[in-house]
């Protein structure tokens, strides 16, 4: 597995194995009408989704509270498209690499075969200190992990 130098002030990281394939994973985060149903941490949903799965292209999702706002994220773009192996994206640029005006992190999301499953590896980098630290207090760890759990779950049940 290719990681990305990791730095402690500045990065987050969740890694497990989980009993899914990497091809599994892989649809599940990028296929949009996949993505919607585990993306977000329930209570809260997914109700919009645009991929456009190549370099440069976008990675838009919008979620929707329990109470029932809408939270669009600002369109970021893919840096990297490895089939079944790894996904690279950012909302410092959106479509097109154009600059976006108020950038959060840059996120890897790394697949590889283990055993039965997969060892997933997603990692958040952020700028400054300051903005891992938001991240962190939003809850990166439990965040990502329930979306990963609800990942595991939801393409279990697709039985593929």
């Amino acid at each position: 597995m290719n990681r990305p130098e990791i730095n402690p002030e500045l990065d987050l990281i969740l890694e497990r194995v989980v009993p899914v394939k990497p091809a599994q994973v892989w649809k599940a985060w990028t296929t949009p009408e996949h993505l919607m149903k585990w993306f977000t941490p329930v209570p809260w949903e997914t109700v919009a989704c645009e991929i456009d799965l190549r370099p440069g292209g976008v990675f838009s999702t919008t979620m929707k509270s329990p109470e029932g706002d809408v939270m669009p994220a600002s369109a970021g773009c893919y840096l990297e498209v490895v089939e079944n192996e790894r996904l690279v994206f950012t909302d410092a640029l959106g479509p097109g690499y154009r600059p976006n005006a108020e950038p959060f992190m840059t996120a890897f999301v790394l697949m590889e075969p283990e055993g039965e499953g997969t060892r997933y590896v997603a990692i958040a980098k952020h700028a400054d200190a300051e903005k891992r630290k938001k991240h962190e207090e939003m809850g990166f760890e439990s965040g990502w992990g329930t979306v990963l759990d609800q990942l595991v779950a939801y393409v279990q049940g697709l039985g593929e």
